[in-house]
C-alpha cells in the first residue's frame, strides 16, 4: 500500500505548487490555521532612521579579520582556474566584482519542461542520485524490488542542503560531501501494491543524511562518487544523537527509550544547514511536526502544528514514538525542531543536537565567528508569520583548536528579531516607500542570556524545547517564512530568504509592515542585515535587497533600484550561498505556482551600481525544487540538489522521467554544473596540442576566437603573452601608474594594458632601451621562456655547462631559461629553435606543462 495522495489533495493547496508537497513536506501548514497566533506588534511603529554600521563603529572594525569557513566553501583551490569558459572570448559578459564565473542569463524556463537548463557553454552531470548504492555489499538500485535494507546503504531521497569540502593534499581531486534527505514521497516512489511495511521502513531509511566522498580526474571534470570510501556513511532512523546544552537530562526530553534525557534515534525534515568555520557540518530539522501524532489539545500541539489526526506516512502504526498518546513517548516530539552538528571526517562519531539553539521548525543554520571572537548562528523558523533567531555562543572560537571550537554550539544566548521601519504607514502594495527603499532598524530580543531565562514565566529548558511559545511572549515580528539565512565572509552582512506568504493581510492574519511589505506575499523577498557594533551585539540596520517576482507580471517588485526590465524573474526565494568574490546565489522553491516558471538558480549583484541585478544560471526539471546550491566561481563550477522532480506522478503516470530517462521515473539528484568541452573547428581530437588547446581555452587563458576558431599556429605577440600570463595568475589587481612607463602602451587605446602594466610591475616584461614594449611584435620562443621563468618568480637555477639543446649553445642568452624548462618537463626533443616566433598552440603547450602538469603557481 503506498500513500495516494494527489486526488485527494488536488485544489487544496495554497500558495505552494504541489499538494503532495503540502502534505509530505510540511503536513500542510498552510491548509491548518496559523500556528502563531498570538497578538505581538506586527511591526507598525515608525523608528527612527537607520543607523550606520560604522558610524556606530567610529571606524574600529575597518581592520576586522573574517574568519574563513573550513574546506572549499567559496574560496579557491591552490591552482584554482582564473578564468572561466566565455571569459574575454567575446561571447559573456562580465561577471560582477571580477568573479571568473561568467555566464549570459539564461530565459526563465516554462514549468512544463522536463530539463534541466544551464547557458551556453556550459553542462551539466549528476553526481550521485536516490538509490545509488554507496557500499559495494548493496544491491543495484530496482524500481521494482525495494527493501529497507537496500535503502539503508543507499542514497537516500530528495536531497536539500548540500556541502563539499576537499579533502586535504589531494589538489582539489578528493571530496567529502555531505547531503540531507528531507522527506520522501512514495506515491512515485513504490509500486502501488506494495505492502504497508515495506512503504514504511523503506520512507524511514530514505530519510537522514548520507555523507558520501567524491573523486575527479582534474579540476575541469565532473565529480564522482566513490563506493566503498572511507568517509562514507549514512545517518538512519535508529543511528544515535546526543543532545547537548541546557536541556540536556530536562524532564521534557525524557521518553521511554532514553529515560534520562541525554540521547534519541534519528533525524527527520531535515531541510538547510550550514558548514562551521571547525569544518563540521549544521543541518535543520524543519517539519517534524508532520511525523508525529499527538492529543492535539495544548498549545504547544497548535503552535507546533501537530494534532491527532493520523499522519500521512503513518508511521505511528510501526513504531510507537511516532504517537505520543503512547505510554512513555510523550516527549518524543520533543527529540525533534534542533540543529543537528555532524562531523563528515569522523565515521564513528556521535552526531549532536544542540538545545542552547532552541527548538522549531529550523530550515537551518550559519556560522560566522564576530569580532569578539564568538561563534554566531542565524537561523529562521520556516512557518508563515515565525520569526528570525540569532545564537552567540558563550565560549570563544580559538583558531586551530578544533576540539574545543566543537563545543561552541553546546552553550550560549538565544534572540529573536524585532524589526522596525522609518517610512510610515505601509499599505501592502509593495510600492517602494516615498523615501526610496524599504529600510530601518531593529534589535535581537533575549530569550536566554547568560544561562538564564529572560521569558517571564518559563525556565531555560522550557524556553528551549517551547522556543515558539516562548517566543511569542517578547514580541519578535512576524516574517514571510524565514528559510536560509546566510552572513557573508566578505561584507558581514546577514541575508534573510523569506519565501513568501499569501496569508499575510488577509482576515484575521498579521498586515503588511516594512520589513513584509506585501499582502498576499506569493513571490517572497530578501532581507539585508547589517549589525551594529559587533555581530555578537543587539542592534542591526536592515533593508529589502529584492522585492521578489516577474515584473512582467506583477508590478510590486523591487530590485534595489536596478531596471526592472533587466532582471531575470525570480520567486521564491529558498536557500542562499556566495561565490569567492561575495555574490549572492539564491535558489528557488515555488516559482512554478507564482510566475509559471520552472525553480532555479540565480546571481545577484550586491555592490555598485548594479546592486540587484538578476541573472538566472540553471533551471531544474519539471515540478523540482532547487536546493543546497554550492558555487566555486574560481573552478567555474556550481552544484545543486535537485529535489522532488515529478512529484505530481504515481508510480504508473509518472510526470518526470529526470535525469535518467528510462521510462521508470524521477530520482531526486546532486547535479554539478560547468564549462562544456570546447571543440574547435581547427583543432583536431587527438592532435598533438589538442589537450593544452583544451586546457588553456577552458580556463580562459588563451580563449578561442569569434569564429569558434583557435588559431593555433597564430604568432602571439608581446602583449598577447603578457596577457596569457596575466589570467593564469587569476587577473590579479593593477595599480595603475601615474606615468606611462612605455612610449607606445597608453591606457584606452593599447590592447591588453592591464597586462602589459601587471607583467612589467611584477618583473616579467621589460622594454626596449629607446623606451618602447612593442606590443604587437611577436615573441620568440626564447622570450617567451624568459617571461615563464620569471612569472614563476626566477627560481634557482645554475647557468648550464652544456647546451639544453643542439640550437641553444650554453652561452646564449636564454640558456638558463630554456635548460630550467627543459628540467622542469615542459621543453623537450633535440632542437628547441630558439629564434622561430612562438604561436598559439605552443604557448597553450609550455602553459599547460608548467601550471596544470608540474604545479608551478605565480610567484605572487
Amino acid at each position: 500500500m503506498v500513500i495516494q495522495l494527489p486526488l485527494l489533495m488536488k485544489d487544496h493547496v495554497a500558495g505552494k505548487r504541489s499538494p503532495v508537497t503540502c502534505a509530505l513536506k510540511c503536513a500542510n501548514a498552510c491548509l491548518g490555521e496559523t500556528c502563531n497566533s498570538s497578538s505581538n506588534s506586527y511591526f507598525r511603529d515608525v523608528a527612527s532612521a537607520a543607523l550606520s554600521r560604522r558610524a556606530m563603529l567610529g571606524g574600529t572594525a575597518a581592520g576586522a579579520l573574517a574568519i574563513a569557513v573550513a574546506g572549499t566553501a567559496g574560496a579557491p583551490s591552490a591552482d584554482a582556474a582564473p578564468v572561466g569558459p566565455l571569459a574575454d572570448a567575446g561571447k559573456g559578459p562580465k561577471a560582477p566584482n571580477g568573479s571568473p564565473l561568467r555566464f549570459e542569463a539564461i530565459d526563465p524556463v516554462d514549468y512544463t519542461v522536463d530539463e534541466f537548463t544551464v547557458p551556453e557553454g556550459f553542462e551539466w552531470h549528476p553526481i550521485i542520485k536516490w538509490g545509488d548504492k554507496l557500499f559495494s555489499d548493496a544491491p543495484d538500485f530496482d524500481w521494482g524490488a525495494q527493501t529497507a535494507e537496500a535503502q539503508k546503504r543507499q542514497f537516500g531521497y530528495n536531497n536539500d542542503y548540500t556541502e563539499i569540502q576537499e579533502i586535504p593534499d589531494s589538489d582539489g581531486l578528493r571530496a567529502v560531501m555531505f547531503v540531507n534527505h528531507e522527506y520522501t514521497n512514495e506515491n512515485i516512489m513504490l509500486p502501488e501494491d506494495t505492502d504497508a511495511e515495506t512503504v514504511a521502513e523503506v520512507g524511514l531509511n530514505a530519510h537522514g543524511l548520507t555523507v558520501v566522498e567524491l573523486q575527479r580526474e582534474d579540476h575541469d571534470s565532473p565529480y564522482e562518487y566513490v563506493v566503498d570510501a572511507e568517509l562514507n556513511r549514512r545517518f538512519l532512523a535508529d543511528t544515535k544523537y546526543a543532545f547537548t546544552g541546557p536541556a540536556r537530562f530536562s524532564d521534557l526530553l525524557k521518553t521511554k527509550d532514553f529515560p534520562r534525557g541525554n540521547a534519541t534515534h534519528g533525524t527527520f525534515g531535515n531541510c538547510s544547514g550550514g558548514l562551521t568555520p571547525w569544518g563540521t557540518q549544521l543541518s535543520g530539522e524543519e517539519n517534524f511536526n508532520g511525523y508525529f501524532r499527538t492529543a492535539g489539545d495544548t498549545d504547544e500541539d497548535k503552535r507546533y502544528g501537530m494534532s491527532a489526526k493520523a499522519t500521512a506516512r503513518g508511521w505511528e502504526n510501526v513504531d510507537p514514538r511516532f504517537d505520543t498518546t503512547n505510554d512513555g513517548y510523550e516527549n518524543s516530539a520533543h527529540h525533534f525542531g534542533w540543529i543537528v552538528e555532524v562531523d563528515p571526517w569522523d565515521p564513528e562519531s556521535t552526531p549532536r543536537k544542540h538545545t542552547a539553539m532552541g527548538r522549531f521548525k529550523h530550515e537551518g543554520a550559519n556560522v560566522i565567528i564576530a569580532e569578539d571572537g564568538h561563534a554566531v548562528a542565524y537561523m529562521g523558523d520556516d512557518e508563515k508569520f515565525d520569526y528570525l533567531y540569532k545564537f552567540v555562543s558563550a565560549k570563544k572560537y580559538k583558531e586551530g583548536n578544533r576540539k574545543h571550537n566543537m563545543t561552541l554550539l553546546e552553550e550560549g544566548d538565544l534572540y529573536v528579531a524585532k524589526f522596525e521601519g522609518n517610512s510610515g504607514t505601509i499599505n501592502g502594495s509593495g510600492a517602494v516607500p516615498k523615501d526610496g527603499s524599504f529600510d530601518g532598524t531593529g534589535r535581537w530580543i533575549p530569550l536566554i542570556v547568560d544561562g538564564k531565562s529572560e521569558v517571564e514565566g518559563m525556565d531555560v529548558d522550557e524556553v528551549l524545547v517551547k522556543t515558539r511559545l516562548a517566543a511569542d511572549k517578547v514580541g519578535p515580528t512576524k516574517m514571510d517564512r524565514c528559510e536560509d539565512v546566510e552572513p557573508s565572509l566578505k561584507s558581514r552582512k546577514v541575508y534573510v530568504a523569506c519565501t513568501n506568504n499569501d496569508g499575510r493581510g488577509t482576515e484575521g492574519k498579521a498586515g503588511p509592515d516594512e520589513v513584509n511589505p506585501r499582502t498576499v506575499n506569493r513571490d517572497g523577498h530578501v532581507v539585508e542585515i547589517d549589525e551594529l557594533g559587533t555581530q555578537s551585539g543587539t542592534s542591526f540596520a536592515w533593508n529589502l535587497l529584492l522585492v521578489c517576482g516577474d515584473p512582467a507580471q506583477n508590478t510590486s517588485t523591487y530590485f534595489s533600484g536596478f531596471p526592472k526590465k533587466k532582471v531575470s524573474p525570480i520567486s521564491c526565494p529558498d536557500n542562499l550561498a556566495f561565490d569567492s568574490v561575495g555574490n549572492l546565489w539564491i535558489s528557488t522553491d515555488g516559482a512554478p505556482s507564482t510566475i509559471g516558471f520552472n525553480d532555479g538558480l540565480f546571481r545577484v549583484t550586491l555592490e555598485g551600481n548594479q546592486r540587484g541585478k538578476v541573472e538566472q544560471f540553471a533551471s531544474v526539471p519539471v515540478d523540482a525544487e532547487t536546493c543546497g546550491p554550492i558555487v566555486r566561481d574560481q573552478d567555474r563550477t556550481a552544484f545543486v540538489s535537485v529535489q522532488h522532480p515529478g512529484e505530481d506522478g504515481t508510480f504508473d503516470e509518472q510526470v518526470s522521467y529526470w535525469p535518467e530517462f528510462e521510462g521508470t521515473g524521477p530520482k531526486p539528484t546532486v547535479v554539478q554544473i560547468l564549462p562544456a568541452r570546447t571543440e574547435f573547428s581547427d583543432v583536431k581530437k587527438g592532435s598533438e596540442h589538442y589537450d593544452a588547446i583544451q586546457w588553456a581555452a577552458l580556463k580562459g587563458i588563451i580563449p578561442g576566437r569569434a569564429d569558434d576558431t583557435f588559431a593555433p599556429r597564430k604568432k602571439v605577440t608581446r602583449a598577447a603573452l603578457a596577457a596569457f600570463l596575466y589570467r593564469a595568475a587569476g587577473k590579479p589587481e593593477v595599480r595603475l601608474p601615474r606615468n606611462e612607463p612605455f612610449r607606445d602602451v597608453e591606457q584606452g587605446e593599447t590592447n591588453n594594458y592591464r597586462a602589459i602594466i601587471w607583467a612589467k610591475q611584477e618583473g616579467i616584461v621589460g622594454g626596449y632601451s629607446d623606451g618602447t614594449f612593442r606590443p604587437t611584435q611577436a615573441v620568440t620562443r626564447q622570450e617567451s621562456a624568459a617571461y615563464l621563468y620569471r612569472y614563476a618568480g626566477s627560481p634557482s637555477a645554475p647557468k648550464p655547462t652544456k647546451a639544453p639543446f643542439g640550437d641553444v649553445p650554453a652561452s646564449s642568452t636564454f640558456a638558463r631559461q630554456i635548460a630550467w624548462l627543459k628540467k622542469e618537463g615542459v621543453a623537450s626533443g633535440s632542437t628547441f629553435r630558439p629564434t622561430e616566433a612562438l604561436t598559439r598552440e605552443w604557448a597553450a603547450e609550455f602553459l599547460h606543462g608548467l601550471i596544470a602538469e608540474q604545479k608551478v603557481a605565480f610567484k605572487g
